[in-house]
């Protein structure tokens, strides 16, 4: 069972799936992600997904491609290191930040480097 929590702060959204993100759940992330699409500055958190196959990144892939045709900033904070060895592993890392922490996604976030 995924479960899915959206915070709204001042300056970002946090969005932080808690469980599995597979074929299974994936849907009610691809949901959340679309519904997240036109925020200004969006942190998903995947800390507490401790599994992700294809179908759970094609679903983030394609709520951070949504967020930016919206002019939107999306960074990924990922303390799993077999989830952070994907995101690197297929390329993640190279669209959008990935970290190690919330704080360091939202510095990221914030400060983007240009």
């Amino acid at each position: 069972m995924l479960e899915i929590t959206v915070e709204h702060t001042e300056q970002y959204t946090l969005c932080r799936p808690v469980g599995e993100l597979d074929a299974y759940t994936v849907g009610a992330f691809r949901e959340a992600l679309a519904e997240l699409a036109a925020v200004k500055r969006l942190l998903i958190d995947l800390s507490d997904v401790p599994f992700m196959d294809s179908s759970g990144l094609g679903a983030l892939i394609g709520g951070i491609r949504r967020a930016r045709e919206a002019d939107g900033e999306v960074t990924v904070a990922c303390s799993r290191p077999t989830l952070t060895r994907l995101l690197h592993t297929t390329g993640f890392d190279r669209i959008v930040a990935v970290t190690e922490t919330v704080e360091a996604a939202e510095s990221a976030l914030l400060d983007p480097v240009d």
